[in-house]
Protein backbone atom coordinates (compact mmCIF):
# COMPACT_ATOMS: atom_id res chain seq x y z
CA UNK A 1 0.00 0.00 0.00
CA UNK A 2 1.40 3.42 -0.85
CA UNK A 3 1.60 6.18 1.28
CA UNK A 4 2.11 9.84 1.56
CA UNK A 5 2.72 11.65 4.57
CA UNK A 6 2.21 15.68 4.47
CA UNK A 7 4.11 17.95 7.06
CA UNK A 8 5.14 21.45 6.83
CA UNK A 9 7.77 20.85 9.92
CA UNK A 10 9.76 18.43 11.27
CA UNK A 11 11.02 17.99 15.22
CA UNK A 12 13.06 16.09 16.79
CA UNK A 13 12.90 15.24 20.24
CA UNK A 14 15.52 17.37 21.39
CA UNK A 15 17.20 19.16 18.74
CA UNK A 16 14.31 21.14 17.72
CA UNK A 17 12.29 21.29 14.58
CA UNK A 18 13.11 22.40 11.15
CA UNK A 19 10.80 23.51 7.85
CA UNK A 20 10.28 20.55 5.31
CA UNK A 21 11.31 23.04 2.72
CA UNK A 22 14.98 23.17 3.82
CA UNK A 23 14.78 19.45 3.73
CA UNK A 24 13.21 19.54 -0.10
CA UNK A 25 15.71 22.21 -1.40
CA UNK A 26 18.66 22.06 0.62
CA UNK A 27 19.28 17.67 0.09
CA UNK A 28 21.84 16.86 -2.48
CA UNK A 29 20.03 15.03 -4.92
CA UNK A 30 22.74 13.26 -6.46
CA UNK A 31 26.44 12.57 -4.58
CA UNK A 32 28.91 10.13 -5.02
CA UNK A 33 32.53 9.10 -3.63
CA UNK A 34 34.50 6.88 -5.75
CA UNK A 35 38.25 5.95 -6.50
CA UNK A 36 39.41 6.87 -9.90
CA UNK A 37 42.54 5.18 -10.20
CA UNK A 38 42.92 2.13 -12.82
CA UNK A 39 39.37 0.46 -12.78
CA UNK A 40 37.12 3.10 -10.89
CA UNK A 41 34.76 1.95 -8.32
CA UNK A 42 32.08 3.48 -6.77
CA UNK A 43 32.55 3.25 -2.49
CA UNK A 44 29.68 5.00 -2.14
CA UNK A 45 26.52 7.23 -3.90
CA UNK A 46 22.97 8.22 -3.96
CA UNK A 47 20.81 8.29 -7.31
CA UNK A 48 23.93 7.45 -9.49
CA UNK A 49 23.14 4.64 -11.79
CA UNK A 50 26.77 4.27 -13.26
CA UNK A 51 30.35 6.08 -13.47
CA UNK A 52 32.48 6.29 -16.93
CA UNK A 53 35.76 6.01 -17.24
CA UNK A 54 36.59 8.22 -20.68
CA UNK A 55 40.49 8.13 -19.83
CA UNK A 56 43.02 9.62 -17.86
CA UNK A 57 41.47 11.49 -15.62
CA UNK A 58 38.14 11.94 -17.04
CA UNK A 59 34.96 10.85 -15.35
CA UNK A 60 31.18 11.28 -16.24
CA UNK A 61 28.89 10.38 -13.34
CA UNK A 62 25.44 8.80 -14.55
CA UNK A 63 22.01 9.30 -12.78
CA UNK A 64 19.06 7.47 -11.73
CA UNK A 65 16.95 10.13 -11.91
CA UNK A 66 17.18 13.02 -13.86
CA UNK A 67 17.66 16.85 -13.07
CA UNK A 68 14.96 18.92 -14.35
CA UNK A 69 17.54 21.20 -16.26
CA UNK A 70 21.67 20.90 -16.46
CA UNK A 71 21.67 24.41 -13.53
CA UNK A 72 22.07 22.02 -10.58
CA UNK A 73 24.63 23.16 -8.60
CA UNK A 74 27.38 20.51 -8.31
CA UNK A 75 30.24 20.62 -5.90
CA UNK A 76 33.11 18.34 -6.39
CA UNK A 77 36.53 17.79 -4.89
CA UNK A 78 39.29 15.18 -4.97
CA UNK A 79 42.58 13.97 -3.20
CA UNK A 80 45.99 15.01 -3.60
CA UNK A 81 47.51 12.30 -4.70
CA UNK A 82 51.04 12.94 -5.24
CA UNK A 83 53.54 15.71 -4.57
CA UNK A 84 53.80 15.38 -8.27
CA UNK A 85 50.01 16.77 -8.87
CA UNK A 86 49.83 19.42 -6.38
CA UNK A 87 46.97 22.03 -6.43
CA UNK A 88 45.32 22.25 -9.79
CA UNK A 89 41.55 21.77 -9.64
CA UNK A 90 38.62 20.16 -11.84
CA UNK A 91 37.22 21.16 -14.68
CA UNK A 92 33.49 20.06 -15.39
CA UNK A 93 33.19 19.43 -18.93
CA UNK A 94 29.56 18.30 -18.78
CA UNK A 95 26.45 19.42 -17.15
CA UNK A 96 23.64 17.84 -17.76
CA UNK A 97 20.33 16.54 -16.76
CA UNK A 98 21.30 12.81 -16.84
CA UNK A 99 25.01 13.07 -16.17
CA UNK A 100 28.24 15.31 -15.02
CA UNK A 101 31.24 15.24 -16.30
CA UNK A 102 34.55 16.30 -14.45
CA UNK A 103 38.02 16.49 -15.46
CA UNK A 104 41.04 16.40 -12.37
CA UNK A 105 43.99 18.90 -14.03
CA UNK A 106 47.41 19.42 -12.61
CA UNK A 107 47.98 22.97 -11.68
CA UNK A 108 50.51 23.40 -13.89
CA UNK A 109 50.07 22.72 -17.69
CA UNK A 110 45.77 21.29 -17.31
CA UNK A 111 47.45 18.11 -17.32
CA UNK A 112 44.71 15.36 -16.36
CA UNK A 113 45.29 12.65 -14.07
CA UNK A 114 43.90 9.51 -12.15
CA UNK A 115 42.66 10.46 -8.59
CA UNK A 116 42.74 7.90 -5.78
CA UNK A 117 39.77 10.05 -4.22
CA UNK A 118 37.05 11.93 -6.14
CA UNK A 119 33.55 13.22 -4.75
CA UNK A 120 30.91 14.82 -6.40
CA UNK A 121 27.66 16.73 -4.66
CA UNK A 122 24.92 17.61 -6.74
CA UNK A 123 22.01 20.11 -5.99
CA UNK A 124 18.26 21.09 -7.81
CA UNK A 125 15.40 19.66 -8.56
CA UNK A 126 14.69 16.10 -10.06
CA UNK A 127 12.51 15.80 -13.46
Amino acid sequence: MAGKIVADQIEHSTAGSLDTSYVVQGSAKAWVNFNGNNAIATRDSLNLSSLTDNGTGDYTTNFSNAFDTGNYATFYGRSIDSSAYPGGGLVVAGHITTSMRFIPQRSTGGVNFDTELAMANNHGDLA
